[in-house]
């Protein structure tokens, strides 16, 4: 592999692009007329614009990625994640086009890409999955009936894609058809398929999910599980790795890896992937949820605790390469976990208004620097959060010798992350953090609608507020809280007003 086509954005293509670096290839990447002036699109050896700022004139074009590789003379093209990752045509066009695509065959993609067939496969190679209807194409009468067999309460979930879009809880018969419509109607428009299946609903659930690479000889590595349980509307905030309820459940482990290494050879998976479990922690049980067949967002705690590279492994395996790794990460044995590590997530939205996506240039940005802290961004001063894509602007993780010193470590990290010219969750972050369930580890994916569900920003002090848009913009001071809280993004509180305000004094 000479030269890499990044078909992606944002902090992913940073990410691809400094592992490719790092390795001698040359990177090209792609960007849309939002991106034009981006971080990605600046740091690669090359860049292509593909087209215009919605994804389906730029970043899901397949016949663009195609065009921009044949055009740079790229060798390979590496989809990131989100876009066109799991889209089994871009695998297909490469192996038309004679590119190497970094990730599974289309073939495994379709097989494990649907959560209909993937459950299918599942249930044949005797992984525990939950009861319900999977079948491809079910009508909602089907669908019904089934429910009803089932017993309530039940949950209906959209047969492509992921990410809490085409889900939803019904636990009365009467609700179930006005359920069903709208979950259609969220499918449709975020996967252009309104295929469901319905499945029991475990109460109180936790979320979690084995990493594996698998290369073309036979070899399978689970490189240990991710507790993604702190969920807000089905979206992940907070990953940590290794999971602490697995942690003192080893048998659990030792089948939840078993059966996640019988989906990767019965699928002829190649490449870094994800199976996805819910544990029902009351009963003991777990059941297999559905397979990502890319990277994802969450995959720097795993390098933390284990030392490696994934995106780099991604790119050997897709070369050819055999995966050579330690025995005992080969095996999954416990003692090769280096201690442990938390990852959040921080997105550009206003929690002051209902979360809502927040856009705008950044004016200033200040990142944490502190022993085992690592940011993964695509942002700095001067970009912009378009509304044309996902709100995830970075990515804080922390690694410690203990759970406890990874969270104190990452709270610390958040604290001294200032972004000022769009609201974010880092308030919301740091007090999840610091949550009494949180720190012991008792947690599921309804704990965040639990104990968060009324939970609100720190005012700004309308004098800093003041003060802060003189110093910034040149401006008469103004003596409304609504015109602090718009220069400072009052979602992190005072504390991040403060050093904004620092910041901007220090340029002004």
């Amino acid at each position: 592999m000479l030269k890499l086509l990044i078909a992606n954005r944002g902090e992913i293509a940073v990410r691809i692009i400094r592992a490719a670096r790092e390795m001698g290839i040359r990177t090209v990447a792609v960007y849309s007329d939002a991106d034009k002036d981006s971080v990605h699109s600046g740091m690669a050896d090359e860049a292509v614009y593909l087209g215009g700022s919605a994804p389906s004139e730029s970043y899901l074009a397949v016949d663009k990625v195609i065009a921009a590789a044949k055009e740079t003379r790229a060798d390979a093209i590496h989809p990131g994640y989100g876009f066109l990752s799991e889209r089994p045509e871009l695998s297909e066009a490469c192996a038309t086009t004679g590119v190497l695509f970094v990730g599974p065959s289309a073939h495994a993609m379709r097989l494990l890409g649907s959560k209909s067939s993937a459950k299918t496969l599942a249930a044949k190679e005797g992984v525990p999955i939950v009861p319900g209807l999977f079948t491809e194409g079910a009508t909602p009468s089907e669908l019904s009936r089934a429910a009803e067999e089932i017993g309530y309460p039940v949950l209906l979930k959209a047969s492509a894609g992921g990410g809490g879009r085409g889900m939803r809880e019904v636990r009365d018969p009467s609700t179930f058809a006005d359920d069903l419509s709208i979950a259609v109607d969220e499918a449709l428009k975020a996967f252009g398929d309104g295929s469901m299946m319905v499945e029991k609903l475990v109460d109180r659930p936790r979320h979690v999910e084995v990493q594996i690479l698998a290369d073309g000889f036979g070899n399978v590595a689970c490189l240990f599980e991710r507790e993604c349980s702190l969920q807000r509307r089905h979206q992940k905030l907070v990953e940590e790795s290794p999971s602490p309820y697995l942690v003192t459940n080893l048998p659990m482990w030792e089948e939840m890896q078993k059966a996640a290494r019988q989906l990767a050879l019965a699928s002829g998976y190649v490449g870094a992937g994800t199976v996805e479990f819910m544990v029902d922690e009351p009963a003991g049980k777990f059941y297999f949820l559905e397979v990502n067949t890319r990277l994802q967002v969450e995959h720097p705690v795993t390098e933390a605790i284990t030392g490696l590279d994934l995106v780099k492994w991604q790119l050997r395996i897709a070369s050819g390469e055999t995966l050579s790794l330690d025995a005992d990460l080969m095996s999954g044995e416990r003692r090769a976990i280096v201690g442990h590590s938390i990852e959040a997530r921080v997105v550009a939205e206003d929690p002051a208004a209902g979360f809502m996506p927040s856009t705008g240039k950044i004016v200033a940005w200040a990142e944490p620097k502190a022993p085992g802290i690592r940011v993964d961004t695509g942002f700095g001063p001067g970009a912009e959060v378009s509304r044309f894509y996902d709100s995830l602007i970075a990515k804080v993780i922390a690694h410690g010798e203990t759970r406890l010193e990874a969270i104190t470590r990452l709270r610390s990290a958040l604290l001294d992350f200032h972004i000022l010219g769009a609201s974010t969750n880092i308030g919301y972050l740091i007090d999840v953090l610091s949550h009494p369930d949180f720190i012991v580890g008792r947690i599921d994916t309804g704990f965040l609608s639990r104990e968060f569900h009324d939970w609100r920003p720190i005012g700004i002090p309308p004098e800093l507020g003041s003060i802060a848009g003189c110093a910034n913009a040149g401006e008469r001071p103004q003596s409304s809280a609504s015109e602090a809280d718009r220069v400072w993004s009052g979602s992190d509180g005072f504390r991040n007003a403060r050093s904004a305000f620092q910041d901007t004094s220090a340029t002004a």
